[in-house]
């Protein structure tokens, strides 16, 4: 049994006698599995059962998410069956049907239910297409002139009467907490009473990537749950939106994207309607008449209905095809998917649509009694905290402040007393957040009106920031006597930020601004406010407030900003958790799982975290991992923040790869810490003539910035190791190269890391965190056991950061070698894909090498098991390293031509 049994009392005890009692059988798993599959699928399966919180770690490469659909899907049936015979439930031809969709809905299924699943142009809906297709091309010109005679009145942007004394109860009640009220639900408003609640017990299954998530599609069509479960995929707007009219998907920021749709649908009701909503008249009937919807996509609920049928028609379908069937539709898929959630009983989504309340509430996602799985869960509670941020720039503050000084100095006599005080209120709020962040005349911060540095001694930092809790920064503004909760609700309801970022986009348009439309810059500007004024709602002990006055060239942003860092992400997953019947966090390499229950699950005691960790399926001797210490000419490797950048250590990682280019077949891919870091040694190379030899023996390419342009880089250097020349990828750790990319077989026969990828101790938001860490769990005191920047300017002085983690005992220093080694494991981690797979690891640093008996804290201490009990930690020189890996090659090549 290959099954690593927990250390102490942090993993669940799986002994071969307790897998023999519980052993299931997986007839759904395509191929043979392996032993670590069966014992993977059945720990998964029995978690289930029991449910609450579980840890599920197999290595990449290993077939783990085969393993996670056999296994989960399986259970899903077997649930469902042991519930059928205690119900009373409607079975028609031996299936259960969901009695809260319409009879045609349910009657079209079951016909249909014997049809080739593949079949994507079915009669129902060919017919359908062409007696609406002349219909919807007369609608579109029609949205057009509409869409122009709408807006030539500037009383549109007039705000109705709003008296905040009102009963709450007699206004409409925001929807998911956003600041759009309610105009996503309101396209779905009509299908609630067809759907129903949808309670049928479900799998939510989650990653962080939409590759990943169509690489897991992908695993699924292998199996028969295929055809037996109902799937849907959700994807995001950016991904799925076809409105090629409007053009939505040219204004490429997914911020941007959302408002845009969400625009299209709130300008859709017309002059007839509004006053039959003045009247009193119901207004639900109004709103489902979708011919006053200005998408187009959006304009026919009938097509919306049979894009759903269509779907449970069908076989798993990924992203890519419920677009392509949207475009045959000519229909929306982004909230056509969403149709089918109720009915599905395999959710497919990104992290952020489940772990984010707003978004479940929105996509009407009702975890009650249901299983998550959370794939690639490595870096879990960062990816948690960092969607919760919240930060707005001084240039975003100026553009909402002058938008709504124009929309008052127009409006002014119009408005009604509530409208004006509360207008009031907000321009006294902007102004007070830009009291920090404003500069004097010859360019220096100006933050002697703010209370900010008040007796502060750091005043001589022109650039730098500050960091503090809400409540003290709430007091040093004077702003602490305004009730944010009391002003969100306004925002919410009187609908002001669309009103004043829709006048100031007219009078843009009206002055010929040409990029005021495209840029849509005040609605983004609001949409950062109105997430400030959320961040600062939260728990005074829940985030920081950091307020940065970095130059461009050190923080992406002229003149500074405002940030809140969440640090606590334990409330936001325990509602999760709470709802679901069972949580599932699976992932390459978990280690170490005291940090995430600490960090996302503290209530839970550590003897009642279920875990199970497996080897890998490789052998041994396919994998060659090698501390690599010294270069070809004797130079000791020390790519530490104060070295790396030096000539003689990147002219020697040169000549370790002058030489690896030679000596490796196929595929070399080299892990750089940053773009920057990359771009340097680059540079460098060529200049010196290194990148010449290099590249007579392999093609180089280098991992883009661009997401867009990473597929375009890996399909040259697939057909240049194709061709049998060989190439060499440069990437980037936490790039998209190391992360759910495929590099089986001739595409990685070697994975170069360089250094230890630390994260900048420079970094504000860094150091808040490890902060924060260091504290966690300390009952002697409330306070923090460390004061860097509570109340003074931070440079942004890497020393200073380096003074912190000296600073810290434990766990904050813990935290910042576990950020590191978590980007290792997960780059070098893609060298193998599967059993037969073969490949060189070389960790390039003396630090790898040094002798983990004479430090207390070792990098390898933190390297998978697979690769870590093979490390070969000292050599004589770059001799050795080259002699091995020769051997290596020679005798995989012998084997291969066997």
């Amino acid at each position: 049994m290959l099954c690593v049994v927990g250390q102490c009392n942090m993993k669940e005890m799986i002994d071969k006698t307790q897998l023999a009692e519980e052993k299931q059988e997986f007839p759904g798993f395509p191929y043979e599995p392996y032993s670590i599959q069966i014992d993977f699928m059945n720990a998964l399966y029995r978690f289930l059962d029991k449910g609450g919180v579980s840890m599920l770690e197999s290595p990449t490469g290993t077939g783990k998410s085969l393993s996670i659909i056999c296994s989960a899907l399986q259970w899903l049936i077997d649930r469902n069956e042991k519930l059928n015979k205690s119900s009373d439930k409607v079975v028609v031809d031996g299936e259960e049907v969901d009695e809260s969709e319409p009879d045609w809905i349910r009657n079209f299924t079951v016909n249909c239910h014997d049809d080739a699943k593949t079949n994507r142009k079915s009669p129902f809906r060919v017919k359908k297409e062409k007696r609406d297709f002349d219909a919807r091309k007369e609608e579109e010109v029609s949205i057009r002139k509409q869409e122009a005679g709408d807006e030539a009145n500037e009383q549109e942007f007039c705000l109705e009467e709003y008296e905040s004394e009102e009963d709450s109860s007699s206004k409409r009640k925001p929807v998911g907490g956003g600041f759009y009220t309610s105009s996503e639900d309101e396209e779905d408003g009509s299908d609630e009473e067809e759907e129903g609640g949808g309670g049928g017990l479900k799998v939510f299954y989650c990653s962080r990537t939409h590759s990943q998530l169509s690489q897991f599609v992908k695993e699924l069509r292998k199996t028969v749950f295929a055809q037996r479960v109902r799937v849907v995929c959700l994807g995001s707007r950016k991904n799925m939106c076809i409105n090629e009219v409007a053009d939505v998907l040219k204004l490429g920021n997914v911020g941007r994207i959302n408002e845009r749709c969400l625009d299209l649908q709130k300008k859709k009701t017309s002059l007839a309607s509004k006053k039959k909503k003045n009247l009193g008249t119901n207004v639900k009937g109004g709103r489902t008449k979708s011919s006053s919807c200005r998408c187009p996509m959006l304009r026919k609920q009938s097509l919306q209905r049979e894009f759903k049928a269509e779907i449970l028609q069908q076989e798993a379908m990924d992203i890519e095809d419920l677009v392509q069937l949207g475009r045959e539709m000519r229909t929306c898929p982004y909230y056509g998917s969403r149709r089918v959630a109720p009915a599905a009983e395999l959710i497919i989504l990104p992290y952020q649509s489940l772990l984010s309340k707003s978004s479940r509430e929105s996509l009407g996602l009702n975890l009650k009694n249901s299983v998550v799985i959370i794939d690639e869960a490595h870096n879990l509670a960062d990816t948690l905290l960092s969607m919760h941020d919240a930060k707005i720039t001084i240039s975003q503050l100026e553009d909402v402040h002058s938008s709504i000084e124009s929309y008052l100095g127009r409006f002014q006599n119009l408005l009604g007393a509530g409208n004006r005080r509360y207008i009031q209120t907000l321009l006294i709020l902007i102004r007070a957040l830009l009291k920090p962040l404003a500069t004097t005349s010859d360019g220096n911060p100006n933050s002697g009106n703010s209370g900010l540095d008040s007796g502060n001694p750091s005043k001589s930092k022109p650039c730098g920031g500050c960091s503090m809790a809400i409540n003290d920064f709430l007091f040093s503004l004077n702003i602490d006597n305004i009730n944010l909760v009391k002003l969100l609700a306004y925002i919410k309801q009187s609908n002001i930020i669309h009103k004043v970022s829709g006048y100031g986009e007219r009078v843009a348009m009206l002055q010929k601004d040409p990029t005021a439309r495209e840029e849509m810059s005040k609605l983004s500007s609001f949409r950062a406010f109105s997430d400030m004024l959320v961040a600062l709602t939260h728990n005074n002990g829940d985030g920081r407030i950091i307020v940065s006055k970095m130059n461009s060239s050190t923080s992406g942003q002229k003149g500074g900003y405002i940030k809140y860092v969440m640090l606590t992400g334990a409330k936001l997953f325990s509602e999760v958790v709470d709802e679901a019947h069972a949580v599932v966090l699976a992932g390459g390499t978990l280690q170490p799982i005291e940090e995430t229950r600490e960090r996302l699950f503290p209530w839970l005691p550590s003897n009642q975290l279920q875990f199970f960790s497996c080897s890998h399926i490789v052998p041994s001797e396919s994998i060659m991992p090698i501390a690599v210490s010294h270069g070809p000419s004797g130079q000791s490797f020390d790519f530490s923040h104060s070295s790396r950048s030096s000539t003689e250590m990147i002219q020697e990682l040169g000549l370790l790869m002058s030489n690896l280019v030679a000596l490796v077949p196929e595929g070399v891919i080299v892990f750089f810490s940053s773009f920057e870091y990359e771009t340097q040694v680059h540079t460098a190379w060529t200049n010196s003539g290194i990148l010449r030899r290099i590249m007579k023996k392999k093609r180089v390419f280098r991992e883009p910035r661009r997401n867009t342009e990473v597929e375009a880089v890996l399909r040259d250097y697939k057909e240049a190791i194709e061709s049998q020349r060989g190439a060499i990828m440069l990437a980037v750790v936490g790039g998209k190269v190391s992360e759910g990319i495929n590099f089986s077989d001739g595409m990685c026969r070697c994975v170069v890391m360089v250094g230890l990828p630390y994260p900048s101790p420079s970094d504000i938001e860094l150091l808040e965190r490890i902060k924060h860490i260091e504290g966690l769990g300390d009952t002697e005191s409330s306070k923090p056991c460390l004061t860097l920047v509570d109340d003074s300017y931070y440079s942004g002085d890497v020393r200073e950061g380096f003074g912190v983690l000296r600073s810290c005992r434990r766990r904050g220093k813990e935290y910042y070698e576990n950020l590191c080694m978590k980007a290792v494991n997960q780059s070098i981690g893609e060298a193998i894909r599967h059993a037969k797979d073969y490949s060189a690891i070389l960790l390039v640093d003396a630090r790898y090498a040094n002798d983990p008996a004479k430090r207390t804290s070792h990098p390898s201490s933190k390297l998978p098991k697979w690769i870590k009990d093979h490390l070969i930690y000292s050599t004589k020189g770059y001799g050795d390293v080259h002699r091995l890996l020769h051997q290596f090659f020679k005798h995989k090549n012998v084997q291969k031509s066997s």
